[in-house]
């Protein structure tokens, strides 16, 4: 982390602050008696690429031993329901206290949260790195509090690197292109994977978008899909990577967990990874690599940010245990347990500085180096989640032989247009 951030952080947390703040009893044992807290979590599986380790009982334990007012009634339900389910209970009238989703700008703007400054004293808010509490900020207030954080970098295999006679890790498109070439001439199968499956097309493609100068919204915050460095770095994959046939037989249905077993049987040269892929690479002893992913004209792009997100639901009136649980979670070793993993990266500043500090988890700083400068998708509107799915269905038509860009990005704005009208609160 940067210097002056950690030096703010520091001066922050030294400077009396925190007794400012609500008088949430934030540590200490509760003075609640009896209160049990429904913490609905996601569960991961052990495929590669997701293998998540689950340490939420020790967690619970630990809480549990130094809060003996509280009790936590964890539940989990399988990562590819949790939204679905969480929804369904918000609508039923029945949400958790705490709830782990991909979503939460809705609940936030239906008044059903608690925010940040509700929920944690000054010094634990000012720890949380800056570009992920802003990402989860809703009408100037922070309701999506990251979990799970992660930024991807450019991962290539060094021995096909090697063998094509690629010295080095791209840092221009155009680098990038001609490594592809000398992938595909010694026959490498997928030379760069370009993961725009319905898994998570929108990470990849928002990749591309910021090292174009690009992105999904401009300068207001809202939706700007037809701008035309998006045109151009769609344009260019299409005719440069998709076109040759440097991309696989057909992006549009390359789902990250696939690109990742791809990548781990020597098919694939390059791809956009995250930490989580590192660990099932080293237990294969695959000779790879990875370097942050270039910007179009060389140096290195804006890094996509991504999180899963923790929210406080005001629906039981228990502000002060959820800001009790919350605040433990992200101090101490609690704060490490799903950050400064092979799985995950921290998302405080504390931790991030303890993860980097550890010699066996150094493989991580250049992942963690990047957070402070992560720009995210707009998980902050209500509408995401639509245009979400419609860039999951709509990027690989765009770069497909023959495709459109132009066109498909102004559906794309369409599609978003019509997302804000439908969905704004009553």
């Amino acid at each position: 982390m940067a210097r002056a951030v950690r030096r703010r952080q520091f001066l922050l947390k030294t400077a009396g602050l925190a007794g400012t703040t609500a008088a949430l009893g934030l540590t200490g044992c509760s003075s609640s008696k009896d209160v049990k807290l429904h913490l609905l979590v996601a569960s991961y599986d052990k495929s590669i690429g997701a293998s998540l380790g689950d340490q939420w009982n020790d967690v619970v334990a630990a809480f549990e031993k130094r809060h003996t007012g509280i009790r936590i009634e964890l539940e989990r339900v399988a990562y590819t329901r949790i939204d679905k389910v969480l929804a369904q209970r918000v609508k039923e009238g029945r949400a958790p206290d705490i709830a782990q989703s991909n979503i939460f700008a809705p609940y936030a703007e239906d008044g059903r949260l608690y925010h940040m400054g509700q929920l944690f004293n000054i010094s634990t808010q000012a720890d949380f790195i800056q570009s992920f509490t802003e990402a989860g900020t809703v009408d100037s207030a922070t309701y999506g509090i990251p979990f799970l954080a992660s930024t991807p970098r450019l991962f290539y295999n060094k021995e096909l690197f090697r063998r094509a006679r690629v010295s080095a890790a791209p840092t221009s498109w155009e680098e990038l292109r001609k490594a592809a070439e000398a992938l595909k001439a010694i026959g490498v199968k997928t030379p760069y994977g370009l993961q725009l499956g319905p898994e998570a097309a929108e990470d990849e493609m928002l990749s591309w978008l910021l090292a174009a100068g690009g992105g999904y919204t401009g300068d207001s915050g809202d939706y700007d899909f037809g701008k035309q460095e998006n045109a151009e770095a769609l344009t260019w994959l299409r005719d440069e990577l998709v076109g040759p046939g440097l991309a696989g037989p057909d992006p549009s249905k390359l789902n990250r967990t696939d690109a990742y077993a791809q990548f781990m049987r020597g098919q694939m040269g390059m791809l956009v990874g995250h930490p989580m892929l590192m660990g099932a690479a080293d237990q294969a002893r695959l000779p790879y690599a990875h370097a942050a992913f270039p910007n179009k004209d060389g140096g290195d792009s804006p890094p996509v940010g991504i999180s899963d997100w923790l929210m406080a639901f005001r629906r039981n009136d228990r502000r002060k245990e959820c800001g009790t649980f919350l605040s433990f979670l992200y101090s101490g070793k609690s704060a490490l347990t799903y950050g400064g993993s092979q799985s995950a990266l921290p998302v405080t500043y504390s931790a991030s500085d303890a993860a980097t500090g550890k010699p066996a988890e150094q493989p991580l700083s250049p992942f963690i180096e990047q957070l402070s400068d992560a720009q995210f998708s707009p998980v902050n509107l209500r509408s995401w989640p639509t245009v979400r799915g419609a860039i999951r269905t709509e990027a690989g038509r765009a770069v497909a032989r023959g495709g459109d860009p132009a066109a498909v990005l102004a559906g794309l704005d369409a599609t978003a247009v019509k997302a804000d009208m439908a969905q704004a609160p009553a």
